[in-house]
């Protein structure tokens, strides 16, 4: 499987901290999943605590596996829960806390048959740094460029 990557979050957001987080998927989506359905556009990861803290992956969409016959009540946007030990949910807890910081994910990927989320801590990016980071991404492309037109053997 080819790692599934959120573009939308590099560029919205400044990506703090990086945590791997186990999900928690039915079996025709595994498949789906495996097979590279999944889009992570516009999702986030959000904290519930009903009796206790736990993580939710939501609006994440993975379409329905077609070999998996009719699922009439098939939700490819639900909440799907992702799993990660205690001590390591109480520290991102501690660390949301901050003003600004929120939790995305970055990539979905296997692992020795499991599916993982790489899910990041993350500051928002203002307008003004958007527009800085494509500039900077700009002029290295054309110093790129100069530098393999003087030497061809690059």
């Amino acid at each position: 499987m080819q790692a599934i990557t959120n573009k939308q979050a590099f560029h919205n957001y400044e990506i703090l901290d990086k945590l791997e987080v186990g999900i928690v998927l039915q079996g025709h989506e595994v498949k789906s999943v495996k097979a590279g359905q999944i889009s992570l556009k516009g999702a986030y990861v959000s904290i519930q605590s009903n009796p206790s803290p736990e993580l939710f992956l939501m609006k994440s969409t993975i379409s329905r596996y077609k070999k998996a016959g009719p699922l009439p009540d098939y939700d490819s946007m639900r909440a799907r829960k992702l799993l990660i030990k205690k001590q390591e949910l109480n520290k991102l807890i501690g660390k949301l806390e901050q003003k600004g910081l929120t939790i995305v994910p970055i990539k979905v990927y296997t692992k020795r048959n499991l599916v993982k989320v790489l899910i990041g801590i993350a500051r928002g990016k203002k307008l003004f740094e958007k527009k800085a980071q494509k500039k900077k991404q700009d002029v290295d492309k054309q110093i790129r460029r100069a530098v393999k037109l003087q030497n061809p053997k690059f």
